[in-house]
């Protein structure tokens, strides 16, 4: 291991708490702690007290406060304040990179290279996006009036992000929803709370005003319902597991609030005869472990025409073999740990159950040169049926199964075998293949020859149990705005035709 003096200090840094309210740090006061554990190593690296409902009030009363000043704020304003926020992260990319490789055991060129700049991107593009919330143009639809459809914020926005991409999720939670011109408060997961907090505490520097931007660190059971369930939040948005979204979802809509849902997923990575099979292995290997597996998006079941099938199980496990596992900051490293020794005995229960009905090609252990953390090896299975639980459930971990299919609408229906839509992969050289798998394949995003690449302008969201609603791209605003039509009486008339309904004759 590489001397941990290098790493993220995280008690140093956060020593005053790990709750930002009203631009500045505080202590939780639930009577409960909690500690970050750094999943390479199993060692305490931060520990810290838990949010209770009074903490809960104080940042949606401090976002209800700043809310009418930035909502009043003009879109220009906004924008040169997100734009100075951007450059703040770019100054800090290698403080936020080491924070979350300490605290999710990301290899530290995974986030210096997709995590990191990938946040700094979005922050840039909402930053120029905040100057282009507009409604429809003006137009006499009636004959007797203009009408014009203005988008307006929607108030405080309640907002949960998961532990597998910390800041790049706060990130998707907050630019959009203050680029409208909302406040937020935002709940990360209790594990990975560092990245949040440096958003949060960079948001500050770039002059963005206190209130705006809120995070609140404690235990879904309260923290998180308390703020799905609070009167003063307008909206909120969830990403997580279906199960859990469900119960975010009875909460949010028994106060009649809007609700975004981005949930599990299942992708399919589907290959046809005609696929370059080097690419698709490739591919397949990348887009399984990317994050240790612990991504929505992430290629949990190759589906691969027959011709192919055996090649492909054969080269995949071969390539897979060749991924490195090691320290998390050590450059040449591959593969982390998962989040948490709980999270790698789950997908190792999965793995083992499997064994009973298909075969595991390759991995399916815990390398006991590195037990010490939370390790698995990748793992390949095949020759699973479609029914078996570990081709339908989400394991969230470094494991791909494959699956043989015959005809095309076969691997297609395969495909949407599962409760779940938020992204898959088509493989084919032809065009016309690939557009009808992209027409049929229900999912949010449909890769063709390639499986995972994500980018600020385009939207990212789910059909099906995978959640409804789109993060990133200007097609988040719509999660994020509300819709009003102005209509202007041009007449001048004090007794319009239609008011001989309500009283007299024509």
């Amino acid at each position: 291991m590489h001397n941990p003096g290098h790493r993220f200090q995280a008690q140093d840094h956060f020593a005053e708490g790990a709750q930002y309210i009203a631009g500045r740090l505080a202590k939780g006061t639930s009577g409960r702690s909690h500690a970050v554990v750094d999943p390479a190593t199993g060692d305490e690296v931060y520990t810290y007290e838990l949010a209770g409902t009074a903490d809960v009030d104080a940042a949606v009363a401090a976002a209800r406060e700043a809310f009418p000043g930035w909502a009043a704020a003009t879109p220009g304003e906004r924008s040169d304040a997100m734009h100075r926020f951007a450059a703040v992260l770019a100054d800090r990319a290698e403080e936020f990179a080491q924070a979350e490789s300490l605290q999710c055991g990301k290899p530290i060129k995974l986030s210096r290279e997709f995590d990191v700049p990938g946040t700094i991107d979005n922050t840039a593009f909402f930053a120029g996006a905040a100057r282009h919330l507009q409604g429809q143009s003006a137009g006499e639809y009636s004959g007797d009036h203009t009408s014009y459809v203005r988008r307006e914020p929607i108030g405080v926005v309640g907002s949960i992000a998961p532990w597998n991409y910390p800041l790049q999720m706060a990130a998707w939670k907050v630019l959009p929803a203050i680029a409208a011109g909302n406040t937020i408060v935002l709940k990360p997961a209790e594990l990975t709370p560092l990245t949040s907090l440096l958003f949060a505490e960079a948001a500050t520097q770039a002059g963005i005003p206190d209130g705006v931007v809120n995070i609140i660190t404690g235990a879904g059971k309260d923290a998180g319902e308390h703020l799905v369930g609070h009167p003063d939040v307008a909206m909120t948005s969830f990403t997580g597991s279906t199960a859990v979204g469900r119960r975010v979802a009875e909460i949010a809509t028994s106060t009649v609030k809007r609700l975004h849902l981005e949930l599990g997923g299942k992708a399919p990575f589907v290959v046809f005869d005609d696929a370059d099979l080097e690419a698709a292995v490739h591919g397949a290997v990348a887009g399984a472990l990317i994050n240790t597996g612990q991504d929505c998006t992430a290629a949990t079941r190759a589906y691969v025409q027959r011709p192919l099938y055996e090649e492909f199980v054969s080269k995949t496990a071969d390539l897979m073999a060749t991924v490195r596992l090691g320290d998390p900051f050590a450059p040449d490293t591959d593969l982390g740990p998962l989040i948490s020794f709980a999270q790698r005995d789950r997908v190792a229960g999965f793995v083992d159950r499997a064994r009973a009905y298909a075969r595991v090609v390759t991995g399916g252990e815990i390398p006991q040169d590195l037990k010490h953390g939370a390790y698995y090896r990748p793992t390949l299975v095949a020759d699973a049926a479609q029914d078996s639980e570990i081709v339908q459930s989400e394991i969230f971990g470094p494991v791909l199964v494959v699956l043989p299919f015959d005809s095309d609408e076969e691997g297609i229906r395969l495909a949407n075998d599962t409760p779940y839509g938020l992204a898959a992969s088509a493989w084919s050289r032809d065009v016309y293949r690939a557009n009808r798998a992209t027409r049929e394949i229900k999912a949010g995003c449909v890769w063709v020859n390639d499986h995972i690449p994500i980018i600020s302008e385009m939207p990212h969201g789910g059909y099906k149990a995978s959640g409804f609603g789109k993060d990133m791209s200007a097609y988040s605003f719509e999660e994020y705005t509300q819709i009003k039509h102005v209509m202007f009486d041009n007449t001048a008339v004090a007794r319009k035709d239609w008011h001989r309904t309500i009283f007299g004759d024509r």
